[in-house]
């Protein structure tokens, strides 16, 4: 399910124009900076903007190899926890959208998803999802596998919302609180 391929956007989270309020070098020394989360793996990163740009929180901005109209280089991956609280704030909303702008590719998650071990299916690591629904689910893509999330939800007794859960499920990713990788690299 996870892609290794090379990350060339990402959607801005933060932008902040004087670097890091708790970075304690002198102002002269504090450049822009942007905390950003990459579009195919979810990562998240911060990334330098060049010099005299100004990025806009949800704005996609393009990293991948050769020209870069915006960004002087990327510093690296960060935790969830250096986040500051205007990038947690748009986390959820940017998710969401990355989400829905790619349906296949989740859609595609409730076709393929295997189990984990003889216990545990990738299925029941989505919010919402049980036992019951990950049979039904497994019966359901037996006969016909699914086109799309409304596809799921009509086709699927009670589910709870399938993009909804997608989307909580990238959140818990991105912050670590489970050993289990199933969207985030």
């Amino acid at each position: 399910m996870n892609t290794v391929s090379k990350e060339e956007f990402v959607v801005v989270l933060d932008f902040l124009p004087n670097g890091y309020p708790f970075d304690s070098r002198p102002s002269f020394r504090k450049g822009p900076i942007a905390q950003a989360l990459s579009k195919i793996n979810f990562t998240l990163l911060e990334i330098i903007p060049k010099q005299g740009i100004i990025l806009q929180a949800s704005e996609e901005v393009y990293i991948g190899e050769g020209k870069r109209d915006k960004v002087h280089h990327v510093v690296g991956r960060i935790s969830s926890e250096r986040l500051t609280q205007t990038a947690k704030g748009e986390l959820e909303h940017v998710v969401k959208k990355l989400v829905i702008e790619n349906p296949e590719r989740f859609v595609e998650f409730f076709n393929k998803a295997g189990p984990i071990s003889t216990r545990m299916h990738q299925i029941e690591l989505l919010p919402g999802i049980g036992k019951k629904h990950m049979w039904e689910i497994l019966e359901a893509r037996e006969e016909k596998l699914f086109e799309s999330f409304e596809d799921i939800k009509t086709r699927v007794n009670l589910i709870p919302d399938p993009m909804k859960s997608i989307v909580k499920r990238v959140i818990m990713e991105i912050n670590e609180e489970d050993k289990y990788r199933i969207f985030v690299r």
